[in-house]
């Protein structure tokens, strides 16, 4: 009796058994299934998301082919030195263009505004100061890879042209060392603005020494008026630039690529869109 009990529970366990392995088959091959098809779907993911990158990066290209075209640019070096004024040049130009300019920098700012000229496809003409190339060069490298026109703006930028012609020139020069030493031949050579402008009855002299030390130098007509006052809000601005472009086919505007000039970025693209709005469209100094 006792040796059939104990067949009759081998026979279970055996059974047990075999079910235990079957179910253990089933399970593994069911996940194998699974797998293969996550690993497909995935796989196809991928590739689709893949094509939806390359057709972002192409159309992204695209839109940044933006040529000025010849009536837009405004050739520096065929000029003379001494002064250069397009708007006077261009006066019977048959279209209304603006010459985008920002003083003082590299700052804090620049890349902020190199962001809102590449969204709206425009190129701008930098006055760097010497001693802010010194203390950003990556920022000024920036500007010219991204396009943007560089030039003069003195290396110390001092505004009450006390000292003579000659510091000035030297001043002028010392700058242009240091422009040639970052940015190489990618910057206008012998292109200069005046800090606060060629204005004024202490200037003639100055300008004398730096035509015949063989600079150009540029003015404007036109300006947000960022500088006549520590931090004018944008309403202000924009009522400067309305003003002052008013009734002119060719400007070149005036703005600040200086760290406390937060209220010039926020303006910019509203000014750039009022420009438009009244049959402006946007050439460079080259």
């Amino acid at each position: 009796m006792k040796t059939l009990n104990k067949n009759k529970r081998k026979k279970l366990l055996v059974k047990r058994g075999a079910a235990v392995c079957l179910v253990a088959v089933v399970a593994i091959v069911s996940a194998c299934i699974i797998q293969r098809k996550y690993n497909k779907k995935n796989q196809v993911s991928a590739y689709n998301s893949t094509k939806v990158i390359k057709k972002s990066k192409i159309k992204k290209v695209k839109s940044k082919d933006n040529k000025l075209s010849g009536a837009d640019v405004f050739n520096i070096e065929n000029c003379a030195p001494g002064v250069v004024e397009p708007w006077v040049t261009k006066k019977d130009s048959p279209h209304k263009v603006a010459y985008l300019t920002f003083d003082d920098g590299p700052s804090i700012n620049t890349r902020k505004i190199l962001d809102i000229l590449n969204q709206n496809n425009i190129k701008a003409t930098f006055f760097l100061i010497g001693k802010n190339v010194e203390r950003y060069p990556d920022l000024a490298k920036l500007e010219v890879a991204n396009g943007e026109t560089v030039a003069n703006h003195t290396y110390s930028h001092v505004l009450n042209y006390r000292e003579s012609p000659d510091v000035f020139v030297n001043d002028i020069n010392r700058c242009d060392t240091v422009l040639k030493s970052v940015l190489g031949d990618k910057y206008i050579p012998k292109f200069v603005r005046f800090p606060g402008g060629a204005f004024g009855r202490r200037i003639p002299p100055f300008k004398a020494a730096v035509t015949n030390a063989g600079y150009r130098f540029i003015n404007w007509n036109a300006l947000d008026g960022d500088a006549e006052h520590p931090l004018s809000s944008v309403d202000y601005l924009m009522d400067r630039v309305r003003t002052t472009v008013q009734g002119k086919k060719v400007v070149v505007i005036l703005m600040h690529d200086a760290a406390a000039k937060t209220t010039t970025v926020q303006a910019l693209p509203q000014i750039i869109q009022y420009l438009k709005s009244q049959g402006y469209s946007f050439g460079q100094l080259q």
